[in-house]
């Protein structure tokens, strides 16, 4: 699996997920446990039979007569038969099917025969002890481990069957304590199985929700680096939103006042106005250029680099109002603070957004610009008494292609503002814009 490093979105691998309750050692032992149990029924026949024999050929002379020996002989040739089919094909039989259920019949009869004729053959009948839950259905276990305790309490009592009151009374003795013995292992038996295949389904629930996991660890991956390339593609586009706003709000505006100076120095018939008005272009241009440089280095406007924002209102307006030939006005209200430098930067692009639209659309006499502190927000009014016009009327920006009340909205949102705009025709316009008090550091 890997992650991407937030800081660049170069993708590194990482540790896959740790679920508690699956330790590879447990695993490890679970799995040894039923691989040991797998292999005991499987091969385990060959050297208990095998111990049985040996023990009862060195005591065939004392307990068996010798036509006992050549039957003994004989059932151990087909016990040993039974034992090569079961360990070759029979094991691979489903649990508790028919086949399984009459091997441990025959097998039982076999050790059962096999004891009468010799107690130590008893050895051999240990086996039914063992695979009675897995070769028997559940109602037959308890019988077949019963069945099997009364071959060991046979040959614990001196064998099959008891020769003497002492012999019936020792086998009853003992069968008493081998069958309750017998029946409460094989019930822990059955709980540690129990166990173990609860155990098995957990771990591989487990197993399966941590391939989920690494799955949606790895679609995250993708998600995260899909972020990371839309995030780069919006700043890339914020940007140029950026310069286009800077250069409708300083290029484009100081052109249209270099133009207009160049018209009137062209029409003047007084050669002190056209100087007049020339030297007005110059300075118009020169402030253009210093604007679009700063644009491009993404500063604070030229006139807040060493004014504070009501100084550099009123020395816009005034400039607005020498260039435009319309008399304006400006006032504070409220108590004067030092703002964050975006928002002032945001007020005075708004301030001079509104004036170039004043002196373009609004063929207005007069104009005000009022700046006001309040608690918790600062607001800027550009109001006109030109023709005025119906905001619902409006075109979509789209298909203006300008960036006139569409940019005055669009910088206020950029900090959490707001500009509203009231008109009628003949009425003049009202422009209102509304951003949080954010002081200064």
């Amino acid at each position: 699996m890997a992650s991407v490093d937030g800081k660049d979105g170069t993708v590194e691998p990482v540790a896959g997920p740790q679920v508690p309750g699956t330790s590879p050692a447990l695993t490890q032992r679970s799995a040894a446990q039923q691989s040991w149990e797998r292999n005991f029924r499987r091969w385990g026949g060959y050297p208990l039979l095998g111990m049985g024999a040996l023990t009862s050929a060195a005591s065939a002379d004392a307990l068996m007569p010798g036509h006992e020996v050549q039957v003994a002989g004989a059932l151990v040739s087909v016990a040993l038969a039974l034992q090569v089919w079961w360990s070759r094909s029979g094991h691979r039989l489903p649990a508790r099917s028919s086949a399984g259920q009459l091997y441990y019949l025959v097998r039982f009869l076999l050790a059962f025969t096999l004891t009468w004729l010799n107690p130590f053959f008893a050895i051999y009948a240990v086996l039914g002890y063992f695979d009675a839950p897995h070769l028997l259905p559940p109602r037959f276990v308890h019988a077949g481990l019963l069945a099997t305790a009364v071959i060991m309490a046979g040959s614990q009592s001196g064998g099959l069957p008891p020769t003497s009151t002492v012999n019936w009374v020792a086998f009853g003795l003992l069968y008493v304590l081998n069958a309750p013995l017998v029946l409460v292992f094989s019930r822990i038996a059955a709980q540690e199985a129990e166990h173990a295949a609860t155990m098995a389904a957990t771990i591989a629930e487990l197993e399966h929700t941590n391939a989920r996991l690494a799955l949606a660890l790895e679609e995250n991956v993708g998600l995260h680096a899909q972020l990371l390339v839309q995030a780069r593609e919006a700043g890339i586009a914020d940007e140029r939103r950026r310069l286009a706003a800077e250069i409708h709000d300083t290029l484009a505006q100081g052109l249209a006042g270099i133009i207009t100076q160049l018209e009137a120095a062209t029409e003047s018939g007084d050669p002190v106005a056209a100087r007049g008005h020339a030297r007005r272009a110059v300075a118009l241009a020169r402030d253009s250029l210093g604007e679009a440089r700063r644009s491009v280095h993404n500063l604070a406007p030229g006139e807040l680099a060493h004014a504070a924002l009501p100084d550099a209102l009123r020395r816009t307006v005034e400039e607005w109002s020498a260039v435009a030939g319309v008399r304006a006005e400006f006032t504070v209200t409220g108590t004067a603070e030092p703002l964050h430098d975006e928002v002032e930067a945001t007020l005075l692009r708004i301030a001079q957004e509104g004036l170039a639209n004043a002196r373009r659309h609004a063929a207005a006499s007069r104009v005000g610009v009022t700046l006001s502190y309040m608690v918790d927000e600062v607001t800027l009014d550009v109001r006109d008494d030109g023709r005025g016009f119906d905001p619902a009327a409006l075109p979509p920006r789209k298909h203006t292609g300008g960036f006139g009340l569409g940019g005055m909205r669009a910088r206020a949102e950029r900090i959490a503002g707001a500009v509203g705009i009231e008109s009628e025709p003949g009425r003049g316009t009202a422009v209102s814009a509304r951003v949080p008090l954010v002081r200064h550091g």
